[in-house]
């Protein structure tokens, strides 16, 4: 118990010993990625884009939707063989609906892959400025705050955005 003891606190100290000579910086890629206008003019298209899919998905959605009406308010006076078939071809429909959304919107569909066309040449033009930068100042860590790390406080010389946009060759 004592050895195990003893181990866990030279552990603990040996790790706070190496995590003080650690050098940091912190950027915000958010933040670097906005001021850049070519990810800005990127961001604007796939909106559009984004928009243009959704609407044609709307109406085809809509086209169902009144095809649902009408079917609704005929089925009284329809044979079960007509029934049937409306029904099969309201599913039929549907299904292709939420077919095309997957394509459009889903994981690795036709929105993913133009973002990946249109955006990540610029973020790996912003990794490569960050890379760079993290080499030259002998950086062991460069934390990025716009995204998923949470980061309560930060003194702000350690944010090395502004550098990065100065490598990248973008002036406020």
């Amino acid at each position: 118990m004592k050895k195990t003891l003893l181990f866990s606190i030279l552990f603990f100290g040996l790790a706070m010993a190496t995590n003080a000579q650690a050098r940091y910086a912190i950027i915000d890629t958010r933040y670097i990625l906005n001021k850049i206008p070519e990810y800005r003019e990127a961001d604007k298209k796939l909106a559009l884009i984004g928009e243009q899919w959704q609407k044609e998905i709307d109406d085809k959605q809509a086209s169902i939707d009144k095809m649902y009406k009408n079917y609704e308010a005929e089925q009284f006076m329809l044979t079960d063989e007509l029934k049937k078939k409306r029904e099969d071809e309201l599913f039929v429909r549907e299904k292709e609906i939420r077919e095309l959304q997957k394509r459009r919107f889903g994981y690795e569909g036709d929105l993913f892959k133009e973002r990946q066309k249109m955006v990540k040449p610029i973020q790996d033009k912003v990794f490569n400025a960050v890379q760079k930068i993290a080499i030259a100042k002998a950086y062991d860590f460069v934390l990025d705050k716009s995204e998923g790390i949470t980061i309560i406080f930060a003194d702000p010389k350690l944010d090395k955005s502004e550098e990065v946009l100065k490598e990248l060759g973008i002036k406020n």
